[in-house]
Order: C-alpha cells, then structure tokens, then sequence
C-alpha cells in the first residue's frame, strides 16, 4: 500500500473533515477509511482509478466527494457515472437513512460497489450496472455527477431521473462559462457554490442546476 500506514491515512481523512468544518462521527470515518481500503486493494487489479497513492486518494476522491455533504437534500438522490462510488458511497455513508442510488455502466466498477455494499452493510445503498440512457427509475430529488459530463450532456441525459422540482448537482473544477452559456432550453443555473477541497490543486465549484 505504497508503505502509507492506516494511521497516517485516518489522521489524513479526519484533518480533512476539519478542514471542510463537518461532523462525522468516528464510526463513518471508520467506514471510510474500509472503503478506501477496498478501493485501494480493488485498484491495483481493476485499476478503477487513475489516482495510485493511498494519500492522494483521500484527498482526490474521499474529501471532495465529502464537500458536498452540505447541499445534498431530498428523500432520494442518484449518483450518475458513479465510477468507484464517487461520491455515492461516501454519501451513503454519511446519510445512513437516505437512500442513495449508484449509476454506471462499467461492470468491474459497479462490482467493486456491490463488493463495498456487502462488507460494509450498506443497506441504503442501490447500485445500477447500466447506461443512464437506458434508465427510467421514479424521478430522484437530486442527481449528483462528479466529472461525468459536459453540463448540458448531464442534463439531457438524465432530466427523465430529475424530480419536476428536483435538482441537478455538477460537481466541477474551474467554474464552466461555456458549459453553462449552452444549457439546454428550459434549465437554469439556481446556486453556485465555491467548494474549499483542502489539499487539492485547482478550484472546484459545486453546481446547482434546475427547471426554470
């Protein structure tokens, strides 16, 4: 595991909960850090992400999915392009009794989900091997992408899994001018929000879109 101790990767994960000013209780952070340590076993066969150090992988994936803990509301939300479960699983960890859809149409990767949902009993947890395309689930409060798609591709690909009043959640890096000047007819831009990623080069914004 690239020599990085289980105690330099907790005290990593918990430093960066600090800094995002959240409350998680130490049983989630434990959760966590077995998901993480899933991932990272999982990587080195399936190569299910590109980032490699233990480290970086708390930082790139576990905190940046954990900076949107603060806008995620609703009864139900989806997760589309799930990946590995970003930010899906560590959502569903943090929101125990909110059920959390996972979406993606990679098969090794939606395994590897399953595989964490089994070990760490995540009972609020569904996850979806398919094209979002291809999906016509009861419309979800929030649909949440991190780096999946262009913004208007996000929308009109998935608006059939958005609520009326729902809300679209795009995750993104610098704020996307062009995407948003091409959104589809009928959406809009309602917040934005300027995610402070601690240990993470670059910015990132957290897009809240809906129906005008």
């Amino acid at each position: 595991m690239n020599h990085v101790t289980q105690e330099a990767l907790e005290s990593a994960l918990l430093k960066g909960i600090k800094k995002l000013g959240l409350d998680i209780d130490e049983s989630k952070v434990e959760q966590l850090i077995r998901y993480l340590n899933l991932l990272i076993k999982w990587n080195k066969a399936y190569n299910l992400t590109a980032v490699r150090d233990p480290l970086e992988m708390v930082n790139r994936h576990l905190i940046d999915s954990l900076s949107i803990v603060p806008f995620v509301k609703g009864k139900r939300i989806i997760d589309v392009g799930s990946g590995p479960g970003l930010p899906g699983i560590p959502l569903a960890i943090c929101y125990p009794d909110l059920p959390v859809t996972t979406l993606d149409s990679n098969g090794k990767k939606t395994r590897f989900q399953l595989q964490v949902k089994t070990e760490l009993l995540l009972d609020n947890l569904t996850i979806v091997n398919n094209r979002v395309e291809n999906c016509d689930f009861e419309p979800f409060d929030q649909v949440i992408s991190r780096a999946f798609a262009s913004i208007s591709d996000m929308i009109n690909w998935t608006q059939q899994l958005c609520h009326q009043e729902g809300v679209f959640l795009a995750m993104k890096g610098l704020y996307p001018e062009d995407e948003l000047s091409a959104l589809p007819e009928g959406f809009e831009l309602k917040t934005c929000h300027r995610l402070q990623v601690p240990e993470t080069e670059g910015e990132r914004h957290l897009l809240v879109l809906g129906r005008r």
